[in-house]
């Protein structure tokens, strides 16, 4: 179920939005509500809803008394997390650590595999989630979000919650899903403890901040009576607990304390008539004990290029020793530019406050209306330089210009290797992003440092950041692979793990890009498996080699009938790449074959679909 759609020029601002949109989700429910039933009152918008009993007679009622028994320690708590990336699954796991050594009985769970039961049932519940595309659920949180929109949807009078959400506030839909959640769980009478939080891109600090306070208000909610043991004492869960520790060198690299890597190779991968630049790098993991499964991805510490910080630094008319204080850290201006901020993408916040500053038509114009497709055309091709020349006569401190910068976010890479078939190191596949605005020369910031600032040896901080939602299944089972351009990169992964470990699992590959001479990433290495039998199908989609533009998604609808066939076989279909257009397309294309080889309408391929996603066989990682 969708939530009530806002046209743009709603006199309502988004927090209002999302609580509207959860409140008016949930009126069915309390319409059908039997008398005695709990009934949310409006509170503020966005803030708690209060939760009163309603009598036979339909007469308001004093709030229902605590239980007289209070139960021994805080009782259970039940952590959901949705993810599309493995962030939000991250900071779950923080807050069942932390949870556990307040004393809760915690159950984590993955929105995908969670149930409405677990969540109505719940007495205290924490739910960290994270928005995907235009303020759209993670792809694993999808059929749970529809059951709790959904006009069947219990009422959750018993259960008290807290919600994480994270987010990216260069897209309209910030937290979107995480204020679609929260509003639902207060609309159906849950009780919120502490108000949401909305953590940006750089959403470790904001999260640090917040689970404390969300714990502590989860401890000091009502609890539910202790549950009855199921265990004998005598067998205690240190042992679990404990395990970790026998690995201490691979537990101390991670998200905090990044590994410094050295990248051992780059090479170009496309042709020298290619659009694109796409590279090969392979990293090496030393003696670190890092370890990484298929699917995973690889967090890169981008640094700023030199030339953009010099420039930066000229314009503030500063020297760059200048010492500043950021969040109780004191650094160098220099430092902070070219480590901790963002200058390729200029934050909405600066746009807001250059307009204010400068008094520049267009920009006030664009900051007043809200309209933001025209601010992101506006903004497209533009960094932070841009910004602070919108006004040459502008004058700006450097604790002005940090105030208002976005910090510096790692880059997560899909990884293109097998631990098993390339140990002690990580692959990448990345297109280098080069192009030229208002007469300056601009470049990924994360893509170019890899491709031009890393030689010598140079260490580059990395970290694993596991997707356990983009797992291979069992070895002897058939895989379809859609993957174009540099979304190939987990798939040659898959492709050297299953080779690695003797699968004899059927492998369908799609992949495709603009030209076959200069564009066909890995092509040795797949005309080797296709002929060793390891790739049991490779379909190709070259858009330009032809008049009419072939695209992967084309193949897949050249090949439904046995794509069908695949599926009905048990195969698990894998998407990787852009999530804007391919993404998209692809689940078009899946549905229609769905549609068309199952003598199915729109509403049995959907569910059709729903049920490979419930069962795991449709994963994608798109960005």
């Amino acid at each position: 179920m969708e939530l009530p759609y806002y046209p743009s020029d709603t006199p309502f601002n988004g927090e209002q939005k999302a609580w509207l949109a959860g409140f008016l989700a949930g009126l069915n429910t309390r319409l059908a509500m039997p008398a005695g039933a709990a009934v949310p009152t409006a509170g503020a918008v966005g803030g708690p809803v209060a939760t009163l009993e309603r009598p036979a007679d339909g007469t308001a009622a004093e709030p229902a008394a605590a239980e007289a028994a209070a139960p021994a320690g805080p009782g259970s708590l039940l952590i959901i997390y949705g993810t599309q990336s493995g962030n939000a699954e991250w900071i779950a796991d923080q807050a069942k650590d932390a949870a556990t050594e307040l004393g809760f009985d915690v159950t984590l769970a993955d929105m995908g595999e969670a149930t409405l039961e677990q969540v109505a049932g719940a007495t205290k519940l924490l739910a960290v989630v994270s928005t995907y595309g235009e303020g759209e659920m993670p792809d694993d949180a999808e059929d749970l979000w529809s059951e709790i929109a959904g006009p069947e949807a219990p009422r959750m009078e018993g259960v008290s919650f807290a919600v994480c959400g994270l987010g990216d506030t260069i897209y309209d839909g910030f937290c979107q899903a995480a204020k679609n959640l929260d509003a639902r769980l207060a609309a159906l009478g849950a009780t919120r403890v502490v108000d949401r939080a909305e953590c940006d891109i750089d959403f470790q600090p904001a999260a640090d901040a917040w689970m404390p306070g969300a714990l502590d208000a989860l401890l000091a909610a009502g609890s539910a009576p202790a549950a009855a043991p199921v265990a004998p004492v005598a067998e205690p869960a240190a042992e679990p607990v404990a395990e970790p520790a026998a690995e201490p060198v691979a537990e101390a690299w991670g998200r905090k304390n990044p590994y410094p890597a050295t990248i051992i190779e780059n090479t170009v991968l496309s042709g020298p008539a290619s659009a694109k630049e796409v590279r090969h790098f392979v990293v090496s993991l030393g003696d670190s004990g890092i370890e990484y499964e298929p699917g995973d991805g690889l967090s890169v510490h981008a640094v700023n290029d030199a030339a953009l910080v010099e420039l930066v630094l000229a314009r503030l008319g500063a020297t760059g020793d200048e010492l500043i204080t950021d969040r109780k850290t004191e650094r160098t201006l220099r430092d902070a530019l070219t480590n901790h901020y963002e200058l390729a993408t200029p934050s909405k916040y600066l746009v807001d406050y250059i307009a204010s500053r400068s008094g520049d038509a267009e920009l006030t114009h664009l900051s007043a209306t809200g309209d933001h497709e025209a601010l992101d055309a506006w903004l497209w091709g533009r960094d932070v330089l841009d910004l602070l020349n919108v006004d040459p006569t502008l004058t700006i401190t450097p604790e002005e210009l940090v105030n208002e910068l976005r910090p510096l976010a790692p880059r997560v890479y899909s990884i293109s290797s097998s631990p098993r078939a390339h140990a002690g190191t990580v692959h990448l596949t990345v297109a280098a992003v080069r192009y030229r605005s208002l007469d300056r020369d601009r470049g990924g910031v994360c893509s170019t440092f890899l491709a031009d600032r890393c030689g010598d040896g140079a260490p580059i901080s990395v970290y694993i950041t596991p997707n356990r939602s983009f797992r291979l299944p069992d070895d002897d089972a058939p895989v379809i692979m859609i993957g174009p351009g540099t979304g190939v990169a987990p798939f040659r992964s898959f492709l050297h793990e299953r080779a690695a470990r003797g699968a004899t699992g059927e492998n369908w590959l799609f992949f495709g890009d603009q030209h076959r001479e200069s564009d066909y990433l890995y092509a040795e290495e797949l005309a080797r498996f296709t002929d060793d039998g390891l790739l049991t199908r490779l379909d190709l989609a070259f858009s330009r080699d032809q008049e009419h533009k072939i695209y992967v998604q084309d193949r897949m609808a050249e090949n439904g009938a046995e794509f069908y066939d695949w599926l009905e076989r048990g195969a698990s279909v894998f998407v990787c790449g852009d999530a804007t257009r391919m993404a998209h397309d692809v689940d078009t294309a899946l549905h229609e074959i769905v549609a068309k080889q199952g003598g199915l309408d729109a509403d049995g391929a959907a569910h059709y679909v729903d049920q490979l996603k419930q069962q795991k066989r449709y994963l994608r990682d798109v960005y």
